[in-house]
Order: structure tokens, then C-alpha cells, then sequence
């Protein structure tokens, strides 16, 4: 319970700070115009520093948002207490995950910025083996900005991508993140919801979908409403996702069982155990 007040403490601290920092972090990246960092691959955090630059490229190329480089930023310090690695709870919730996709009649990606500049080959991947349509779907939405993310992903193979038209509204959603097409996440079953909005989250359950959450921060709002949530990093735990798909694909018995054993809400306990263990651990050294 203390490493929640404690780690929630700090999580709304970002939140009152992200409105000004926003604009200051516009401003200076924007104006810089460096390439992007040569990291040597002996780096102890050589995966993580290249996530990043991946996000300030996307940044410069207009497809990633000042916000989303704030919220990948709050991610990695949950993603610290997690170890920087995929723990036994996320492998269990992925396998949960997959077999919630291999149910669904109408599964859908919803796919932001981000996760458009971090994985857009496992993503379009994911779709195939799910046989899931892919929609992109903003908070920060411009028509030029849904414009580079979908020639991103058809760059990496995705094809029929929905969004960039959207004909339907989210009910209960004011603002255009509420907007979705009639082909996508306005009819589909299961919407896969990496690095949401919780209110997003939130209203697509009242529209009676089930929703699979891909986020690092198990107090979230998307991470307690989702129906099945990966407390992971995404570009860990989409291919995770694909593996499980593929491993579950012929054995409909044991997708069933996974699904029947797994419990959200003790999963994410679990996670929040690991995570005060390893900052008790820390924190003994």
C-alpha cells in the first residue's frame, strides 16, 4: 500500500507539471537540429536510450507529441521498478491477452503516436496473426499528423488502416479523441489499447467491448478498467503477444482455461509486489 501513495504521489506531480512542460520541451526540441545519438551497443541501457531516440526522430518528424514524449518519460519510471525486464505476471497476462484476441470476432489495434514510432512492424505483425484491423487513434489529432502515422505503417506493411476518415463518435468522449470509424473500434468486440487515455479506456467498456491494455503504470485508470492489462514495456510486450497468439492458435482448451485462471486485479497486485520488491531492494544497497 505505501508503494502505491508513494508512487502515485509522484505520478500526479507529473501531471500538474505536464501542461508547462509541454511547451518548454516544444520549444527546445524543436529547435534543435542534430541527428539522432550513435549509442554504443555496450551501453548497460542501450535498449532504453534507444527508445528514446526513436521518440524525439518521431518527435522532429511530427508524428510524436511533446505530451507523448512526457508520458514515455513517467512510463520508464515504472518500467525502472519493473526491472527493465518482462516479469512472470506480464508473460501470464499476455497469455491471458492472446487468448481473449483468439476469441474475438472483430478485434481491433488502436494505435497512437508513439507506438507507431516504436513498433510499427511487431504492431502490423500483431495484427496479422490476430486478424485484427489496425485504427489509428489520437488525443492530439491533425489531419497531417494521422497522415505520416498511417504511411508509417503501411512503410512497415500494415494495410486498410482505419482512422484517417473517422465516421463515428465514442458515446460519453467530447473531443476529437472520441472520434473512431464505423469499420473499426465503433463495431469491434475487443480493442487492444496500448499507452491509452483512461477515458478512453473507461468508455469503450461502457459501450460493452473488451479491452486489452498494454501500460507500465498499474494504478492507471486503463490499467483497472481494461479487461485483461499488461503491466509491461510496449515494444517487449507486443512481441510476447504475438509469441503467445501463435503458441495458442490450435489449442482452444488451454486459451480457455488461461482466460479462466487469470484475474486482473490479483494480477496487478502481484506487479505491485514486484516492484516494491525491487525498490526495497534498492533501497537496502
Amino acid at each position: 500500500m505505501m508503494l502505491y501513495i508513494s508512487l502515485f504521489s509522484r505520478y500526479l506531480r507529473v501531471e500538474q507539471l505536464s501542461g508547462c512542460g509541454t511547451v518548454l520541451m516544444d520549444r527546445i526540441v524543436r529547435t534543435l537540429d542534430v541527428p539522432m545519438t550513435e549509442i554504443p551497443s555496450s551501453h548497460p541501457r542501450y535498449a532504453s536510450l534507444v527508445l528514446r531516440e526513436r521518440l524525439v526522430e518521431g518527435f522532429r518528424q511530427g508524428i510524436v507529441v511533446p505530451q507523448g514524449l512526457i508520458a514515455h518519460g513517467r512510463g520508464e519510471m515504472f518500467d525502472y521498478l519493473l526491472g527493465e525486464r518482462t516479469t512472470k505476471e506480464a508473460r501470464k497476462a499476455s497469455r491471458a491477452a492472446a487468448a481473449l484476441l483468439l476469441q474475438a470476432k472483430r478485434p481491433v489495434i488502436s494505435v497512437n503516436g508513439n507506438v507507431a514510432v516504436l513498433c510499427p512492424g511487431e504492431v502490423v505483425r500483431l495484427a496479422r496473426v490476430a486478424r485484427a484491423r489496425i485504427e489509428i487513434g489520437l488525443f492530439h489529432r491533425t489531419d497531417e499528423r494521422v497522415g505520416k502515422i498511417l504511411e508509417l505503417l503501411e512503410k512497415h506493411g500494415a494495410e486498410n488502416v482505419l482512422g484517417f476518415l473517422p465516421d463515428a463518435t465514442i458515446p460519453g468522449l467530447e473531443h476529437v479523441r472520441g472520434l473512431c470509424s464505423s469499420e473499426g473500434i465503433f463495431t469491434a468486440d475487443l480493442v487492444l489499447i496500448p499507452l491509452e487515455d483512461g477515458d478512453r479506456a473507461e468508455a469503450l467498456n461502457r459501450m460493452g467491448k473488451k479491452t486489452i491494455a498494454i501500460d507500465l503504470n498499474p494504478m492507471s485508470r486503463t490499467s483497472r478498467a481494461a479487461t485483461v492489462t499488461i503491466v509491461d514495456e510496449v515494444t517487449r510486450a507486443i512481441p510476447e503477444l504475438v509469441r503467445n497468439i501463435e503458441d495458442l492458435s490450435e489449442d482452444p482448451k488451454a486459451a480457455k482455461k488461461i482466460l479462466t485462471d487469470y484475474d486482473r486485479d490479483e494480477n496487478l497486485e502481484d506487479i505491485a509486489e514486484v516492484m516494491s520488491g525491487n525498490l526495497g531492494s534498492f533501497l537496502e544497497r
